[in-house]
């Protein structure tokens, strides 16, 4: 019950691999492992960027409460091993993509990593509005926001489709 009540943001559920950036990294040095205690994570982690060893066993145990790992107590330590693949996560996140901003289309998803022209649905044509902050807002003289080049959205590696 109380994992239930920890998993629900705005009032919905979190889908079990809804991951925060770091829960991602600790997985992806969990994965090769094959199963790992919090040393063993902590060091996989650390040649792109060092963590305290308290702030990988905190996010190992989130991870254990969301159900996305298991843990086993092995002497004094928690052994851990994934619940998933990789592979089920990236096939995850890549179903994720395609129904939040593709409308359920793969085709439409490919036809954007290959560079090809997307049909765009009447709901994604409507305009945004977001007032910028005042600080953000042009001064008389300038060029406004609306003719500054839109930022291009990250490619998507074609390995993924």
């Amino acid at each position: 019950m109380a994992a239930e009540r920890a998993s629900r943001r705005n009032g919905r559920r979190r889908a079990v691999l809804d991951l925060a950036p770091l829960e991602r990294e600790c997985m992806q040095a969990l994965w090769p492992l094959g199963e790992g205690t919090v040393h063993e994570i902590r060091e996989q982690m650390a040649a792109a960027r060092p963590r305290a060893y308290t702030t990988i066993m905190t996010i190992m145990d989130r991870l254990a409460q969301k159900g996305v790992v298991t843990r086993t107590k092995v002497g004094r330590a928690y052994l851990y091993r994934p619940n998933f693949t990789a592979e089920e996560a990236r096939a995850h996140a890549v179903q994720q993509l395609v129904e939040h901003f593709f409308d359920g289309s793969r085709e439409a998803l490919r036809a954007h990593v290959s560079g090809e022209p997307v049909a765009v649905t009447p709901a994604a044509r409507a305009p945004v509005s977001v007032p910028a902050p005042r600080s953000a807002r042009p001064r008389t003289g300038r060029a406004s926001e609306a003719e500054a080049p839109a930022p291009q959205p990250p490619r998507l590696d074609d390995s993924l489709l």
